[in-house]
């Protein structure tokens, strides 16, 4: 069975709640009418302001209670509540508004799980020739230090193993192994160090098995791949969707409380049914 079938097998079985703070947007309208009545999530608006929202934010921030209404006007701040107060499952936003907004929402209502420090995101790549890989992060975190990257290659491990299974990591670099040197090798080594994870690794050498012999390290079979930098991560998942025809769902993000998606504002209709699907499997 092929991954999105199994992952929307896997969220029909949930019945989750899921909260499209943009359903007015045409795109997203008609991705909430299809995952209705395909049965894989029960899409919800925004809706009005509740004594359980203000509470949350009162917890999670410490806030006083007419700062938390006030707050709650804001369409994403309210979506976010939504879901820590437990009135829906999951969130889904970004077709119309840019990822530091939906962090900054994600980040004041739902809170980062316990021992997270760095947020971070990832894309699932769906490639024409059937690889399914996680990129990260190619959303979020502009220059990642040494401890930073490594929870990024943490959190990615644990989003690519419950969804593709397992998880073979790589933290990519221009340089393998110790045949370089610079700032951004000496941050990936760390990383690498830190994690027991494959790295620095040049690409080719995390993907292709006999140029990872040739370099000696790792298997060259990686389904991860950690980019040194958000320029990295952004470029290469671009020029996988326009060159090699990838389908990239995501991004999705990481270390938060609870689950919570957000969409690239060039998501079609398709895109955002799967994003959405991925979500609720993953919670």
């Amino acid at each position: 069975m092929a991954l999105m079938d199994r992952l929307a097998q896997a969220a029909r079985q949930k019945h989750a709640r899921v909260v499209f703070p943009e359903l007015d947007e045409p795109r997203v309208a008609e991705a909430a009418a299809r995952l209705r009545a395909e049965g894989l999530c029960e899409p919800l608006g925004l809706g009005e302001v509740t004594e359980a929202q203000v509470a949350a934010l009162v917890a999670a921030r410490g806030m006083k209670e007419a700062l938390a209404r006030r707050m709650l006007d804001k369409p994403l701040i309210r979506a976010a509540a939504m879901v820590a107060a437990g009135e829906a499952d999951a969130m889904v936003a970004g077709a119309d508004s840019p990822t530091r907004r939906v962090i900054e929402a994600a980040g004041l209502a739902i809170g980062l799980a316990e021992d997270v420090a760095t947020p971070s995101s990832f894309f699932l790549m769906l490639f024409p020739d059937g690889r399914e890989m996680v990129f990260a992060d190619c959303a979020v975190n502009v220059a990642p230090d040494a401890v930073a990257l490594a929870a990024i290659a943490r959190a990615s491990a644990a989003s690519a193993a419950a969804l593709l299974g397992e998880a073979r990591v790589a933290l990519l670099s221009f340089s393998t192994g110790t045949s370089g040197a610079g700032d951004s090798v000496d941050t990936v080594r760390a990383a690498a160090e830190f994690t027991g994870f494959t790295g620095p690794v040049q690409a080719d050498a995390a993907l292709n098995a006999g140029i990872a012999a040739k370099k000696g390290l790792g298997a060259g079979d990686a389904n991860v791949l950690i980019f040194p930098s958000l320029d990295a991560g952004n470029i290469a998942y671009k020029l996988a969707q326009e060159l090699a025809g990838a389908q990239a769902l995501g991004p999705f993000l990481q270390g938060f409380r609870k689950p919570v998606c957000d969409l690239s504002r060039g998501a079609t209709s398709d895109d955002i049914v799967a994003a959405t699907v991925v979500t609720v499997a993953m919670a």
